[in-house]
């Protein structure tokens, strides 16, 4: 047996064990390795997942343990496994793990990829915080719309107990409540139960697929709603991806981004409403080059917000989601759009204010700038939000993340969300895109 490292980030990780190493002689997998997420190492993944070869688990120690682990436990391959990465980033792991004595390793969807009995859809992006999220819901509401009963099945983010999280059913609000979901679990799950549709995650993905199928009420599409710019779990029928011009280029240099990009069926181009028309420009050039064949969608994010009073002639703390401002690399989200738009006369910068592991953040992440990520993975950083609101001097809030923040934290200044969903410009739109699909399958 070849001795393994998964190198992961408790997501894809898990998913390339579950689907390529679990049940084969041919390699055991000595231990996970964790990035990117706070507070992920130090566990197992447990027994109960892990199969007959493993019968005490899998340990989990963090990246910085590679060389090291390499050595002691005499490994042979290490499998990268997670994304949201500059290929710079993908090489540098390589160059430790050789200089180690290991070979480097990826997995491709051939050996990754389960295939559905029902037709699945899905939704991909080059980037993190692309506009994954809002095509999924448009894409749902559209399928609705015409009398189709759509199971989402979200990419994993497992950051508690593996074993209770391994295969997760969310229809109500109350079900958020019921798994313990992090700031940013209910950022994804929440949008889709408020808008009547059931939406699955977890860690086995080969488990929830045939629970979602066979949904208690009804399933005639599956929906893979991607995470980070990690290419699906499911083989697709129909495959969308969602560049960002407000990052040109990124689609051909972070992995895997380019994989989706060059798989997609339909590429949407989001965002063209706020982005400069060279950066739209470079991003259809990279799309002709890539894949010329794909239907590009132009799309919008328009934004509303609650109380355009609260943001007038104020002084404004802006916060945007996390991951989208740190392994996403945003220097712009939602929340700053709509300081611009309605008029703020400061954004005030948060970091002089910052507590706990959320200073952390900025320390690991300076290019955040004056935004404040909601980084709520856990109990503890939600407080250091709070705390850090709390202390930084402005006039009002503006929250630019998916779901309204002030249900979870207590928010001691006045505070407008920003509401913003996908809008197709022109021709084709989904809605063509769609009904070409549903004719193909039957």
């Amino acid at each position: 047996m070849r001795k393994a490292i998964i190198i992961g980030a408790a997501g894809r990780d898990f998913h390339n064990f579950n689907t390529f190493f679990r049940n084969n002689n041919d390699y055991q997998v000595v231990a996970f390795t964790a990035a990117q997420i706070p507070d992920i190492d130090g566990r197992k993944y447990p027994a109960v997942l892990a199969g007959k070869l493993y019968p005490n688990g899998i340990p989990i120690y963090a990246e910085s343990d590679l060389p090291k682990l390499i050595k002691e436990y005499g490994i042979d391959v290490c499998v990268f496994s997670y994304s949201d990465v500059p290929y710079s980033k993908v090489m540098a792991v390589s160059a430790v793990v050789n200089a180690a004595g290991a070979g480097f390793m990826l997995l491709g969807p051939n050996d990754t990829m389960l295939k559905s009995t029902k037709p699945v859809i899905a939704v991909c992006a080059t980037r993190t915080g692309c506009g994954k999220s809002q095509t999924s819901r448009r894409v749902i509401e559209l399928l609705m719309a015409r009398g189709l009963k759509v199971v989402a099945v979200r990419h994993p983010m497992p950051y508690g107990d593996l074993a209770k999280q391994s295969v997760q059913r969310f229809a109500t609000v109350d079900d958020l409540e019921l798994h313990h979901c992090t700031i940013e679990e209910m950022e994804e799950y929440e949008p889709h139960v408020v808008r009547g549709n059931v939406i699955y995650a977890g860690v086995d993905y080969e488990a929830i697929l045939r629970e979602a199928e066979r949904d208690p009420d009804g399933c005639d599409v599956i929906l893979w709603d991607g995470g980070n710019n990690d290419f699906p779990f499911y083989k697709p029928d129909l495959m969308i991806t969602v560049a960002d011009p407000h990052r040109p280029g990124h689609e051909m240099s972070y992995y895997p981004g380019e994989v989706n990009l060059r798989m997609a069926d339909v590429i949407v181009i989001n965002k063209i409403d706020s982005a400069d028309a060279a950066g739209i420009e470079t991003v259809r050039q990279n799309i002709r080059i890539a894949n010329p064949s794909a239907l590009v969608v132009d799309g919008a994010s328009p934004i509303r917000i609650d109380h355009p009073e609260l943001v007038t002639g104020k002084r404004v703390l802006v916060v945007e989601d996390g991951p989208t401002l740190t392994h996403g690399e945003m220097k712009i989200g939602a929340g700053m759009v709509a300081a611009q738009k309605f008029g703020a006369s400061e954004i005030v910068d948060p970091r002089p204010y910052a507590v706990g592991k959320l200073a952390g953040t900025f320390r690991q992440y300076p290019e955040i700038g004056v935004l404040l990520p909601a980084m709520g993975y856990g109990k503890e950083q939600i407080k250091d939000l709070e705390k850090t609101i709390e202390a930084t001097p402005c006039d009002s809030v503006i929250i630019g993340t998916p779901i309204d923040l002030s249900r979870i934290l207590k928010i001691n200044k006045p505070a407008t969300r920003v509401h913003y969903d996908l809008q197709e410009i022109g021709q084709p739109d989904l809605t063509h895109v769609l009904d070409d699909f549903l004719k193909r399958m039957g």
